[in-house]
């Protein structure tokens, strides 16, 4: 315990410094910085480009070497970004803000889902800045929690925290939140949950994503069926020059029903939107995740 708390203070003590570094520059060096460290992460991590070479070669058997390559190079690049994105994104305050950086398509798809009055779900993935929902949400006018994982170290974990709920949001610890979920769905709050980790049987399920059993959570498909509550698929692009498409698509509303099958059934439906939208940017996904496990 008390080796664990001084590598905990060490970590964090050397994180302090590029956080900070990441704060002070301005924006687009922070991202062009963050674009080059992510490429050379991945000769620090091999087993992590490892990963992704293989993910990547059982998900898309044709692409070349070369294409394999390039491919590698820009998620790696698109990760640095995200990191540097992250530790910025308490830096968008204002309505000015969301016009600037941000365009919204399907707008009226989350509004529809948001008058229906019985909370709402936003489903979405590790894909481009998955993690900007935290401002602009709250800034077109729905009050949102996220579920989240907790980091190992705690020190980190407050600090992105922190940066995550300083838009308004809040953040609900994935362990122990279905409680929290359901008061905040009772609440007509929007709860937003990335559904693209594996998360292993038995409180995963079996679903198929890029053509190959992965284990997913069913939970948003059986509150969904149980409460009546929409689910609303959403995901942040980056563009070239840094700024984003946000695109909301129609909400799924699925029948009541308790059975495994329909949580299976409906849970591989939620599965197809993440993939469709991994197919739209496969540089801009979290492909050095361990997704695909036995």
């Amino acid at each position: 315990m008390k080796k664990r708390f001084f590598k905990n203070r060490l970590e964090y003590i050397l994180f302090l410094p590029l956080a900070f570094l990441a704060r002070v520059l301005p924006r687009d060096v922070a991202l062009g910085l963050g674009a080059q460290l992510g490429w050379f992460s991945q000769f620090l991590l091999p087993k992590r480009a490892l990963q992704a070479r293989d993910n990547l070669r059982q998900a898309f058997p044709h692409m070349s070497a070369p294409e394999m390559k390039q491919t590698i190079d820009d998620m790696f690049r698109h990760l640095g970004k995200s990191g540097m994105e992250m530790l910025q994104l308490d830096q968008f305050r204002t309505d000015e803000d969301v016009q600037k950086y941000f365009t919204f398509h399907g707008l009226e798809n989350l509004k529809e889902a948001q008058a229906l009055g019985k909370g709402l779900f936003i489903l979405t993935g590790h894909l481009g800045f998955w993690e900007v929902g935290t401002f602009f949400l709250p800034r077109l006018g729905v009050p949102v929690d996220f579920v989240a994982k907790k980091m190992k170290n705690p020190y980190i974990d407050a600090y992105f925290r922190r940066l995550r709920e300083a838009g308004g949001g809040q953040v609900i610890d994935a362990k122990h939140g279905a409680r929290r979920i359901v008061k905040a769905l009772g609440e007509q709050r929007a709860v937003a949950i990335l559904l693209d980790q594996h998360i292993s049987p038995p409180a995963g399920i079996k679903v198929n994503f890029f053509g190959r059993p992965a284990y997913t959570t069913p939970i948003i498909s059986q509150m969904a069926m149980k409460l009546g509550t929409p689910v609303v698929p959403a995901f942040s692009y980056r563009k070239d020059d840094n700024h984003y498409d946000i695109v909301f698509e129609p909400m799924l509303v699925f029948d009541k029903d308790s059975s495994e099958e329909a949580a299976q059934r409906n849970t591989q439906v939620l599965t197809d939107h993440i993939e469709a939208a991994v197919r739209k940017k496969i540089t801009q996904w979290f492909w050095v995740h361990k997704r695909w496990r036995a």
